[in-house]
């Protein structure tokens, strides 16, 4: 009776353990999702969590409300920290771009990709080079000319930091030619949008942003673009604009969007969101705006993610030595 009681306690535990195994699986949000931008409207990051959350509603892929809230300041880190308020909380995302990384090797933010929970990489995008149609830059070249003989004399919108993508592309266009890319009159903003702004206000020579931001105001001849930061020519709006390649200077920048949880966030949870993700990707309507705003699909899941923001992590620290700007 003993050995008998002894196997139905066994089977018992083993059925509590699957119940409890099953339970933590199946894991989802109960109360409302955050998406958190660190950054202000109209930006990159911004317009990628607002169509994140859209397609997350309209397909019914969470069954909870969705929010995208605005977290700008500290070229990110004021959203990083308001993320990490959350430890644990799955029901709180945060949509990201590289300055999560660079930040960190300037030392402007204590918070690395190694402090918070990479969950997936979303898409690539171009940095492209604009200025107003009567500007007297009118080609790549002009600039060049200009940035080699003096490169204090050239003004430059960025968002969201100082060491962003949008800076190391404009600084690695001016170190190929032999400029001073520390003299550059770098204007920094709290995102994309205000960037562009100061642009066609006529407060700035240049602006180094996403090529997808500079689309509308492409289209509506608003803005010129001098050249994008790579590998390969972009299609639509920006078909005719040349790489800066093409016009003799290394400056290849990979910008990205990443979806990242708080700290402590559970591997049920991490879970969910891979699932949720991998079918987002997969919708009709992700890709539409992949197309529509030149976008490259490089999503990546969980695992993966955290693998290659250690190679970029190395990749940016040894760019941003080399402008002198990581710290010792």
């Amino acid at each position: 009776m003993k050995i008998i009681n002894n196997k139905l306690l066994l089977c018992a535990s083993i059925a509590l353990l699957a119940t409890h195994a099953h339970a933590a699986a199946a894991w989802k949000p109960d109360k409302p999702i955050e998406i958190i931008v660190g950054t202000g409207p109209g930006g990159g990051q911004d317009k990628s969590a607002r169509t994140l959350n859209r397609i997350l509603v309209d397909k019914r892929l969470v069954d909870q409300p969705v929010s995208v809230v605005n977290k700008p300041g500290g070229g990110g880190a004021v959203g990083w920290t308001y993320l990490n308020q959350h430890a644990g909380e799955g029901n709180i995302i945060y949509v990201g771009n590289p300055t999560l990384l660079t930040n960190h090797i300037v030392g402007r933010s204590p918070i690395n990709y190694t402090h918070v929970t990479p969950l997936a990489i979303l898409l690539s995008e171009s940095v492209a080079i604009s200025v107003l149609p009567e500007s007297p830059l009118k080609t790549g070249k002009d600039l060049l000319v200009r940035l080699k003989k003096d490169s204090s004399s050239v003004s430059v919108a960025v968002g969201s930091s100082l060491g962003s993508t949008n800076h190391i592309a404009i600084a690695l266009i001016a170190k190929a030619v032999g400029g001073d890319a520390k003299k550059l009159r770098t204007v920094v903003f709290q995102g994309g949008g205000e960037a562009i702004t100061a642009l066609l206000g006529g407060h700035i020579d240049v602006n180094s942003s996403a090529a997808n931001n500079v689309v509308p105001h492409i289209e509506a001849g608003k803005l010129r673009v001098l050249g994008v930061a790579a590998p390969k020519r972009l299609g639509g709006a920006l078909a005719a604009v040349p790489t800066w390649q093409e016009q003799g200077v290394n400056a290849l920048v990979t910008n990205w969007r990443m979806v990242a949880g708080p700290k402590g966030v559970t591997p049920a949870q991490i879970a969910y969101w891979d699932g949720v993700l991998a079918k987002l990707v997969q919708t009709a309507e992700w890709k539409k705006d992949l197309e529509t705003n030149l976008f490259e699909n490089t999503y990546l899941g969980s695992a993966a993610t955290e693998r290659y923001m250690q190679a970029e992590y190395d990749k940016f620290r040894a760019a941003l030595a080399e402008l002198g700007m990581a710290k010792q």
